[in-house]
C-alpha cells in the first residue's frame, strides 16, 4: 500500500478521497487554486501546495505543475477524482512515465474509451449491445442523411468527443436533419475541438441505468450491481438510486455481465462504470464507459457496504480485488441527491455568494452527506457549484424516500439560491415514489415541479420579527418585570417595529410586549405570540383572535450585507424566505403624545439629532442609541417640540430612562 498519495482535484470528491486515504494511514497533498486557499481539502489534507490562480486552466488542469508537487512532496502515487485531469490519457501517461501510479485504469482503456464512436465499435466486437446507429468516420453529410433515414427517426446526434449535453440533439423527423446536423457540429467544434458526430435511435421513454464495474491486474473483474440516474435535468443527473427501481435479478445479471466484458474488452483495471440506457420492453444498449470514480458512487457503497476508494488504492498498489461476484452483497436501497447552488426557477443558472448559514442533517447509519464546503465558504464562479451530495439508506425504497424527505427538510442554506425546496418536490412526486421514471421526468412534471410555494410568507414575516426581538433582548430570569429585557415601562406598552421586505413586497411589523407574551401587528391585522429563542431555534406559538394556535419550531439565521442592512432567513421545513431589515430600529412609546421618549433597553447613545426647543414633525429621529450590535432611533410620536434631551453622544443608558422631554402638539397625531 502507498505511503503517500496526491490528490489532483478539490471539493467534495478530495475530501472524499482524503477521508478513506487516512484511515488506511496514508498520508494525502492536496493542492489548491488561489480561489480554494482556505478550502475544506486543504484543511484536511496533511500538506497542501499552491497550483495558481482560480481558472481551471491556470491551477487543476496544469498536468505538469501537479507532477512537479507530487515528486516534491514525494507522493507515490496520485488520485485524480472526477473531472479536470480524471479521463485524460496524457496526464495518465505523464504519470507513468515520471514514475508516479495513476490511481485510475491503464492508458489504453482510457483512450479506447475516449472517443464515442470508438467505443461504440469495440463493444460492437466484443458482443455488448448497441442502440441502433451510426459510429463511424463518413462525415460527408448527404452519407449521414442516408444513414439518418435507414436507422430511422427519431433519432439522436451526439458529439464524438464530448458530454455535458454539448453537441447533443434530437432529430425527429428528416426535413430538420440539417440544420440540426450543422448545429451539432458548430457546439462540438466550439466545446470540445472536434466536430465530429455519432447517430442512434433516439427512445423516446429510457432509463438511464448504469453499472459499476471493477477489475484488477490479475484478470479479476466484477460489478456491483447497478445505479438508476434517470431524473436528469440537461443531460446532468440529479437524483440517483441504487439498486434501480423495478429491476429483476435476470436483468442485473444480464447488465452486469454485459458490463464486464465491456471492461474485460479494453483490458481494464480499476474502477469504472459502463452507462445503458434501459428499454421499456426490457431491452438495454451500451451507451458510454466512464474511466474514473462517478459522482454517484456513495449510494453504491451503502447498498454493498463496500468502500469504493479503498478498492481502488487497492488495485493501484497492485492487491487482488476484496472480493468475488459472488461474496458482493445487495443490502437495501440508498438514495442520492446532489444539493446545487443554483436557481431551478430561472432555467438551474448557477448561484454564487458565501453561505452564510449551513446546516446539514445529522450523519448516521442512514444519512450520509459528502461536501467539500463549511460554514462561510464561498461559492465561487470558476468551479462547478455543488455544495454537497446528500444519501440515504434504508432497508427497502420507500423508508428511503421518506429519510431522503426528512434530510431535506433538515438542509438549511443561507445566502445563496439552492436546489433544496426541487430537490424536495421531486422525491415527493407520486410519479417517483411509484418509480415511474424516465430520462424526461422533469419535463413530464414541469408544473407540479416548478410550482410556486403553497406557505404563506406572512408566518414566516412573524417568526422573523419575533426572532429578531428575542435577539436582542438579553437573557433573564423569572418574570419581574424589572428585569425585562427591553423597553418595559410602568403603565405604558413597549413597542418595537421592524420594518422587514420580502422580495419586492416591505412591510411593518409591530411588536408590544403583554402580560403573557408580545402581540404582533402588520397593519390593521393582529396575533398574540409566545415564544422562545435557543441558539438558532425559535419556537413559537401564534394565537389569531379566532381561537386558532399554529406552533413552530424553525431554524433561523441573520447576516449583515452592510452596516445598515441585515438578512434574516426563515427555514420552513424544505422553504426559506429571506427577509431585509434595516438595522436601525424605530423605538416609540405606545402613547404617542407621552411627555417623554424613554430608553427601550440599556445602551449607548450613538447620535443625538434634536436640542431644547427644537420643532420636530412626526417621525423625525430625535436620539439614536445602540445595544447587542442594533442601532435604536428614538423617533417623534407626533409634531411638537423637544424640551429638553437628557443624553449626549457616548453616554450610557438603562433600560427605562428618560431620554428625550417632548411636548406633542394640541390634536396632533403620528
Amino acid at each position: 500500500m502507498f505511503s503517500k498519495i496526491l490528490i489532483a482535484n478539490r471539493g467534495e470528491i478530495a475530501c472524499r478521497v482524503i477521508k478513506t486515504a487516512q484511515k488506511l494511514g496514508i498520508r494525502c497533498v492536496a493542492v489548491y487554486s488561489e480561489a480554494d486557499a482556505n478550502a475544506r481539502h486543504v484543511k484536511m489534507a496533511d500538506e497542501a501546495f499552491l497550483l495558481g490562480p482560480a481558472a481551471s486552466k491556470d491551477s487543476y488542469l496544469r498536468a505538469d505543475k501537479i507532477l512537479q508537487i507530487a515528486k516534491q512532496s514525494g507522493a507515490e502515487a496520485v488520485h485524480p477524482g472526477y473531472g479536470f485531469l480524471s479521463e485524460n490519457e496524457g496526464f495518465a501517461e505523464a504519470c507513468a512515465q515520471a514514475g508516479i501510479v495513476f490511481i485510475g485504469p491503464p492508458v489504453p482503456a482510457i483512450a479506447a474509451m475516449g472517443s464515442k464512436s470508438a467505443a461504440k465499435e469495440i463493444m460492437s466486437h466484443a458482443g455488448v449491445p448497441l442502440v441502433p446507429g451510426y459510429h463511424g468516420d463518413n462525415q460527408d453529410e448527404q452519407f449521414l442523411a442516408a444513414e439518418a433515414n435507414r436507422i430511422g427517426y427519431p433519432l439522436l446526434l451526439k458529439a464524438a468527443y464530448g458530454g455535458g449535453g454539448k453537441g447533443m440533439k434530437v432529430v425527429w423527423q428528416a426535413a430538420e436533419f440539417l440544420e440540426q446536423l450543422h448545429s451539432a457540429k458548430r457546439e462540438a467544434l466550439n466545446g470540445f475541438g472536434n466536430d465530429k458526430v455519432l447517430m442512434e435511435r433516439y427512445l423516446t421513454k429510457p432509463r438511464h441505468v448504469e453499472i459499476q464495474v471493477f477489475a484488477d491486474n490479475f484478470g479479476n473483474a466484477v460489478y456491483l450491481h447497478e445505479r438508476d440516474c434517470s431524473i436528469q435535468r440537461r443531460h446532468q443527473k440529479v437524483i440517483e438510486e441504487a439498486p434501480a427501481p423495478n429491476f429483476s435479478a435476470e436483468q442485473r445479471k444480464a447488465m452486469g455481465d454485459a458490463a464486464v466484458t465491456a471492461a474485460k474488452a479494453i483490458g481494464y483495471a480499476g474502477a469504472g462504470t459502463v452507462e445503458f440506457l434501459f428499454d421499456e420492453d426490457g431491452s438495454f444498449y451500451f451507451m458510454e464507459m466512464n474511466t474514473r470514480l462517478q459522482v454517484e458512487h456513495p449510494v453504491t457503497e451503502m447498498i454493498t457496504g463496500q468502500d469504493l476508494v479503498k478498492w481502488q488504492l487497492l488495485v493501484a498498489s497492485n492487491q487482488p480485488l476484496p472480493l468475488t461476484q459472488a461474496e458482493i452483497p445487495l443490502d437495501g436501497h440508498a438514495i442520492e441527491v446532489r444539493v446545487y447552488a443554483e436557481d431551478p426557477d430561472n432555467n438551474f443558472l448557477p448561484a454564487t455568494g458565501k453561505l452564510t448559514y449551513l446546516r446539514q442533517p445529522d450523519e448516521n447509519r442512514h444519512v450520509r452527506v459528502d461536501t467539500g464546503v463549511v460554514e462561510y465558504d464561498e461559492v465561487s464562479p470558476f468551479y462547478d457549484p455543488m455544495i454537497a451530495k446528500l444519501i440515504v439508506w434504508d432497508e427497502s425504497r420507500d423508508r428511503a424516500i421518506a429519510r431522503m424527505r426528512r434530510a431535506l427538510d433538515d438542509y438549511r442554506i443561507a445566502g445563496v439560491k439552492t436546489n433544496l425546496g426541487f430537490l424536495s418536490r421531486l422525491v415527493s412526486h407520486p410519479a417517483f415514489a411509484a418509480a415511474e421514471l424516465d430520462t424526461h421526468f422533469i419535463e413530464h412534471h414541469q408544473a407540479e415541479l416548478f410550482a410556486p410555494e403553497q406557505s404563506e410568507p406572512q408566518q414566516a414575516l412573524l417568526l422573523a420579527a419575533l426572532y429578531l426581538l428575542l435577539l436582542q433582548q438579553p437573557k433573564t430570569n423569572g418574570n419581574s418585570p424589572w428585569g425585562c429585557g427591553y423597553g418595559w415601562r410602568l403603565n405604558e406598552a413597549a413597542q418595537v417595529r421592524f420594518a422587514l421586505q420580502h422580495g419586492d413586497v416591505a412591510q411593518q411589523v409591530q411588536i408590544k410586549s403583554t402580560a403573557t407574551g408580545h402581540q404582533l401587528c402588520v397593519g390593521d391585522y393582529c396575533i398574540d405570540a409566545k415564544a422562545e429563542l435557543n441558539a438558532d431555534v425559535l419556537t413559537a406559538t401564534l394565537s389569531s383572535a379566532q381561537g386558532s394556535h399554529h406552533q413552530f419550531q424553525v431554524r433561523v439565521s441573520q447576516y449583515q450585507q452592510s452596516p445598515q442592512q441585515t438578512t434574516v432567513s426563515v427555514f420552513i421545513r424544505h422553504q426559506r424566505f429571506d427577509f431585509v431589515y434595516q438595522t436601525q430600529v424605530e423605538v416609540a412609546a405606545a402613547d404617542e403624545s407621552a411627555g417623554s421618549l424613554k430608553a427601550p433597553m440599556n445602551g449607548t447613545v450613538v447620535a443625538v439629532m434634536a436640542s431644547a426647543g427644537q420643532r420636530v414633525q412626526s417621525g423625525e429621529t430625535l436620539l439614536v442609541m445602540e445595544a447587542m450590535k442594533m442601532e435604536y432611533a428614538i423617533k417623534a410620536p407626533a409634531d411638537g417640540v423637544v424640551n429638553s434631551v437628557f443624553y449626549q453622544a457616548g453616554d450610557l443608558v438603562k433600560d427605562g430612562a428618560e431620554l428625550v422631554d417632548f411636548s406633542a402638539d394640541a390634536g396632533a397625531k403620528a
